[in-house]
């Protein structure tokens, strides 16, 4: 089986989220299975800084390897690509994205055909690579190289679509009858729709979400395109790279430790709290959160509710980057609760391992959730999840009192949230209670082998088909 993954992120080149780790990871543990991968993504700035020698392969293309044998190319184009930022800057989204990925979309296809990689499965990820299905269907079809190509596309998040004024598909390249039933979005071009009806199978990132797309609630806009291809659908949950996150080999924070030696997550508490200058007490549960401060990953809630959290015998560290208005509120509290709240704006990879390792309970209140590498990894860390049910964390994080590994809440409004969190606190003051879920936590082990196989089973059913 010979799969080409064509994504505009893969870690450790570039990463902005659960896109990069996703690309990264699946290629190495397919290569595991015997699946010959390469890779396609663009040539960004900060490429030639990650430590991998390229090799220029011509103009407009490098590459590099990772794994075993799975081979990186990296699609060049000077003015598309050596940017800052990847997507925008601090005034937005870039203008010219529709010309930078459909450029990214039809050069990897034509490299592709020019290095002569026989591929039986074109897997693309997001409306960055949507192109390439449609492209593959409506421009390459009678090319006999692409004859037996199949194409899989992955939605990893509905909400970012690739929406662009109707006139920029005039620069596609492609028949103007299929604007209107492929790209016809509210009277603009949407690359997400025309990838979903265009592909050969569909794919999302946990299979609670695969079932959500279909409703109103969650669809974007998108929900019956969505529901049209439903027979084609699957839902694989995503992995988490055990190389990277593993506390009994992890670097980067104070001490490492396992299920059978705790007193070392101890000393993580510990840390986290004298880094954060929060009072150094072990009967103090500590809740940490990492990620983006926005209206997705429960923002609204926390804010809202920090006057009553903020009462409770409890501490909380935030990590992470934003919008405005919530960082503004979180600084706030940490102000009004100097002893309870810390709250670092900033990313720093470091920081996250320490509060993963630190922290008793992990808040993760996202309004909706395609997957979520963040309860995986705390349960990983033997950190309880507490979690809104929806996605991917519906399909990984069970009530503690239903024989569950972690503290949940049902309807996404404030007094919910606050009963779960004083719950998860009440919980914790069980000490033999909370001690046992805790190496509980340790036994759930969401490895990319088990995702990778199921790839290979969809990858194998479209090649037969």
């Amino acid at each position: 089986m010979k799969v080409v993954f064509i994504s505009s992120e893969v870690f450790p080149f570039e990463k902005t989220g659960g896109l990069a780790d996703v690309c990264g990871a699946l290629p190495l543990a397919l290569e595991k299975l015997g699946v010959e991968v390469s890779i396609f993504m663009p040539r960004y700035k900060c490429v030639d800084s990650c430590g991998y020698e390229l090799t220029q392969l011509n103009k407009s293309l490098f590459m590099t390897t990772i794994g075993e044998n799975v081979t990186v190319y990296f699609v060049e184009h000077e003015e598309y690509f050596n940017r800052e930022g990847i997507y925008g800057d601090s005034e937005g989204d870039y203008p010219d994205n529709v010309a930078r990925f459909k450029y990214f979309c039809m050069k990897s296809l034509e490299h592709i055909k020019q290095l002569h990689i026989k591929v039986d499965v074109v897997h693309c990820h997001d409306w960055h690579a949507a192109l390439v299905p449609v492209y593959l269907k409506h421009r390459f079809h009678k090319d006999d190289f692409f004859k037996k190509t199949k194409s899989l596309f992955t939605i990893h998040n509905l909400a970012y679509q690739g929406v662009f004024p109707k006139e920029e598909f005039a620069t596609l390249d492609l028949d103007d009858s299929l604007y209107e039933s492929y790209f016809e979005f509210f009277n603009q071009v949407d690359f997400m729709k025309a990838g979903i009806l265009s592909c050969d199978g569909l794919s999302t990132v946990s299979p609670s979400y695969a079932e959500e797309m279909q409703t109103e609630r969650y669809g974007c806009g998108l929900e019956s395109v969505v529901e049209s291809r439903s027979e084609d659908l699957v839902g694989i949950l995503n992995g988490v790279d055990v190389n990277i996150w593993d506390p009994s080999k992890d670097s980067l924070i104070a001490q490492t430790y396992n299920v059978d030696n705790l007193a070392g997550k101890d000393k993580n508490k510990v840390k986290l709290q004298k880094t954060y200058k929060l009072p150094v007490n072990k009967t103090v549960p500590l809740f940490g959160f990492v990620g983006r401060l926005c209206h997705q990953k429960g923002l609204d809630l926390i804010c809202e509710s920090m006057d009553i959290l903020g009462d409770l015998n409890m501490q909380m560290v935030f990590l992470g980057v934003g919008e405005t208005k919530y960082q503004d509120v979180l600084l706030k509290m940490a102000e009004k609760y100097p002893e309870k709240v810390c709250v670092d704006i900033t990313f720093d990879e470091k920081k996250a391992h320490q509060i993963y390792a630190g922290s008793d309970v992990f808040l993760i209140p996202s309004i909706f959730e395609p997957c979520g590498l963040s309860q995986m990894i705390s349960l990983r860390y033997g950190t309880l999840p507490l979690v809104y049910h929806t996605g991917g964390l519906a399909d990984t994080v069970k009530p503690y009192d239903k024989n569950g590994n972690g503290f949940v809440f049902y309807m996404y409004e404030n007094s919910s949230f606050i009963t779960a969190v004083k719950d998860a606190v009440e919980v914790f003051h069980q000490e033999d209670v909370f001690k046992e879920l805790v190496k509980k936590a340790f036994t759930y082990d969401f490895i990319w082998e088990n995702s990778a196989k199921q790839y290979l089973y969809v990858y194998e059913k479209l090649t037969v088909e």
